[in-house]
């Protein structure tokens, strides 16, 4: 039988400063072929090249990844600022759509750091544009030294809402992550329903209510160590029931809340 298909979503990059290119972390596809149970399938982020419509034929699931550049400001109704970092408005023009299109019919999708808040943008809720620099807050971005197993090394717990959707899915209410993000959810959008949070109380696991699909996110990045990790695993191997049941027409099944 042939696996399912998960559009992993690209970043577009300058290769030697100067080639234009579409690229999507080995880890992303790792997960989604080695713990999931899927074929991985990297998507140009480009409305000039695919379409959402597209897009929802051709693959069973998506994976909204992490990137350096973050959701522009004007996609929340905000002027954009130095502190907002760099952005990729072809990437917003894709995945903001995708997100309101999947969560509609049901067609499942995994969130990952930016992708976390893109689902957050998509509903209609904001982001800060630095994390760190509010009040009482940790600083919640990669280290900048070290090795690739530093910088993804479990740094601060998340607490669950007890009795939860990722309560439920992972059996329990605190566990440990990695953190590499400097902006993070401001205003919730509507249904998006926070049910986790970091010790300083960054907003870190996300569903969205009522939705007919599953419809996780997280702040994290699970694709880290996926096989091995006792977080990551359940995380991506629920993304894969519900990409082969989506696949299977069983659609009824996916409901997360």
């Amino acid at each position: 039988m042939t696996r399912p298909i998960v559009g992993i979503i690209g970043n577009q990059h300058l290769l030697n400063d100067d080639y234009p290119a579409h690229a999507g972390g080995a880890m992303n596809s790792e997960a989604v072929a080695c713990v999931s149970g899927c074929i991985p399938l990297l998507i140009p982020a480009d409305p000039r090249f695919v379409t959402v419509a597209e897009l929802m034929q051709t693959c069973d699931g998506f994976l909204l990844t992490g990137g350096r550049p973050n959701v522009h400001p004007e996609e929340y109704g905000e002027t954009p600022t130095e502190a907002h970092g760099a952005f990729d408005r072809a990437r917003d023009a894709i995945t903001l759509p995708l997100v309101r299109a999947c969560v509609e019919a049901g067609q499942p999708f995994l969130g990952i750091c930016r992708g976390y808040q893109e689902v957050n943008v998509a509903m209609g809720g904001t982001l800060y544009p630095e994390i760190r620099d509010l009040p009482g807050r940790m600083n919640h971005r990669m280290p900048p030294d070290g090795t690739i197993e530093e910088k993804f090394a479990l740094r601060h717990k998340v607490t669950f809402t007890e009795g939860g959707v990722f309560h439920r899915l992972l059996g329990t209410s605190e566990v440990m992550t990695n953190t590499l993000h400097g902006q993070g959810v401001k205003t919730p959008g509507a249904r998006f329903a926070i049910d986790g949070v970091a010790p300083d109380g960054t907003a870190e696991a996300a569903y969205i209510s009522g939705a007919p699909g599953f419809t996780l996110s997280v702040q994290w990045h699970p694709e880290w160590d996926a096989a091995n990790d006792p977080v990551s695993r359940p995380l991506f191997t629920a993304f894969g029931n519900a990409v082969r049941a989506w696949a299977s027409g069983e659609r009824a099944a996916l409901q997360t809340a």
